[in-house]
């Protein structure tokens, strides 16, 4: 579902690759863990996948289309969760919501039983009438990943998705992550929580100043020691 193919990205006349020769492959029914220290290279290769930022070599495939060549087409598949929030504020949740269902042509019928389901899930169905300017950081959190999953993507791609989140939402968001690749959905996605991603992966890369120095599943990479402790040592090399 993804395929990423020796990915390069250099920003302006920076001599050094914040992504430097990068490769990876994310299977139909995966969930993918992407860690790294801060400024390794995670956000900038995120936001090259779900086509925010152009890149300088490689190519990123998503369901084995570019998403150089065919951004609209690929965009159609994804759904992205960035770091931060920030979302419309003059807005409704509710607004919000109908306006991303009308992008992605998400019908009348499916958008309010799918909205339901999930606005339910994370407790925020009264506070939907609200202006989103009104809200927390959790429940802008929520609001956004509800947004992502109306439209019942192909690939899931989230950075720092369980920031914010209460105990219940982010227990509630790794069961939806689960439910979405017994489907057939891949997911790809970054945290610092390495306990989460030890639990919840099932292939994890290892990016450090740019470079992918690791990648495989999470037993292949942790051996007999915790993720931690392998992603420490990592670093003090």
């Amino acid at each position: 579902m993804l395929k990423i193919v020796n990915f390069s990205k250099r920003y302006g006349n920076n001599k050094k690759k914040a992504v430097d020769n990068l490769s990876l492959e994310v299977k139909k029914g995966e969930i993918f863990g992407f860690i790294g220290h801060n400024g390794a290279g995670k956000t900038t290769t995120i936001k090259s996948i779900v086509g925010i930022i152009d890149f300088n070599e490689g190519d990123i495939l998503v369901n084995g289309l570019s998403i150089k060549d065919n951004e609209i087409e690929c965009k159609k598949v994804i759904s992205y969760i960035p770091d931060n929030p920030d979302i419309y504020g003059s807005l409704t949740g509710i607004g919000y919501l109908n306006f991303i269902a009308d992008i992605y042509g998400v019908s009348q019928e499916i958008r309010e039983k799918l909205i339901s389901k999930y606005a339910n899930i994370f407790e925020i169905l009264p506070n939907l009438g609200d202006l989103i300017s009104t809200y927390s950081h959790g429940m802008k959190q929520k609001l956004i990943i509800i947004s992502a999953l109306i439209h019942s993507p192909k690939l899931l791609v989230l950075d720092e998705p369980f920031v914010g989140l209460d105990p219940i939402a982010s227990h509630n968001l790794k069961d939806i992550m689960k439910d979405l690749c017994k489907e057939g959905s891949a997911i790809f996605f970054s945290s610092h929580v390495l306990e989460i991603v030890e639990k919840l992966c099932d292939k994890v890369g290892i990016i450090k100043d740019g470079k992918l120095v690791k990648v495989g599943t999470v037993s292949e990479i942790k051996g007999d020691k915790s993720l931690e402790s392998i992603f420490l040592e990592i670093e003090k090399v």
